[in-house]
């Protein structure tokens, strides 16, 4: 790894929602990201990986523990992150390009020199559309475009302000299986062509092998981290990699931890 310095350090995190008497969704959590590490966290249903999302970008804070995004305790938003979702929610009303460019309007310090700078930063968009296949889509409305297209334009505007965090929450979840299987592929290419430093949540298990460096495995509620898996098999990773002994083990062995803390309850005893 670039650095022995986690890029994301968060250590001994708990989290409950509604006060005192509400739902432990996190208990002494702590896990370690190094600077353009792709890492998928994966678990059962109800785990709290969506949670885990929301503590690392600052949108809600830990109960308790801390959480560290390049050397900074996150204390509320974190500037540096971008974020894709299952829905791309890209504006109707606005264009591919204008939809891009859209972080720019609000992510410091883009959006002061937007009005100034806006030929350059349409070009980086356009270059991203480029890398994910969209070139010429640039004018397009949203509804003239496939889920799958949609979902790639959601991928250039997590992208837009060259964020050195990248969270994905299930972004490929609503998509076919053939859809998936290739933007797979896109989002690999994106990822060796900038090296961002990527945190995907997933339920697909072959998603997480295909994509990760490192696999990390939730128990049920209350989530901790049990089981770190290294995925070490050669990139670029293609379709065929997928029906190979290695990745088909690799999948069967996440398979079967999972299995095995689903059904477990944890103790609610974290402080908090």
């Amino acid at each position: 790894m670039p650095s022995s310095k986690p890029f994301v350090d968060i250590h001994d995190v708990s989290l409950q929602y509604g006060g005192a008497d509400g739902t432990l969704a996190l208990s002494e959590l702590s896990m370690k990201v190094q600077q353009g590490e792709f890492i998928a966290v994966v678990g059962p249903s109800g785990c709290g990986k969506s949670t885990l999302m929301k503590l690392l970008s600052g949108l809600w804070p830990a109960s308790d523990g801390t959480v560290i995004v390049d050397g900074t305790e996150v204390t509320g938003p974190v500037s540096i992150a971008g974020m894709a979702f299952q829905n791309p929610t890209l504006l109707p009303w606005r264009t591919i390009l204008r939809n891009v460019l859209l972080p720019l309007e609000v992510v410091r310090p883009h959006r002061s020199r937007l009005r100034r700078e806006r030929a350059t930063y349409e070009t980086r968009a356009k270059q991203l559309l480029a890398l994910v296949g969209l070139a010429g889509f640039e004018n397009r409305a949203p509804w003239q475009l496939s889920g799958g297209m949609q979902q790639r334009v959601s991928l250039c505007r997590a992208l837009i302000h060259e964020p050195r965090l990248l969270m994905l929450d299930e972004p490929f979840g609503a998509l076919d299986i053939f859809t998936r299987e290739e933007l797979w592929a896109v989002l690999q290419d994106v990822w060796l062509a900038r090296r961002p430093t990527v945190l995907l949540v997933t339920h697909d298990l072959r998603e997480a092998v295909y994509l990760a460096d490192r696999v990390f495995v939730m128990s049920s509620r209350p989530g901790r981290m049990v089981h770190i898996q290294p995925i070490e098999l050669p990139r670029p990773r293609t379709l065929e990699t997928t029906y190979q002994p290695a990745f088909t083990s690799l999948v069967h062995g996440l398979r079967d931890r999972i299995s095995d803390v689903r059904n477990v309850t944890q103790p609610e005893h974290a402080h908090v």
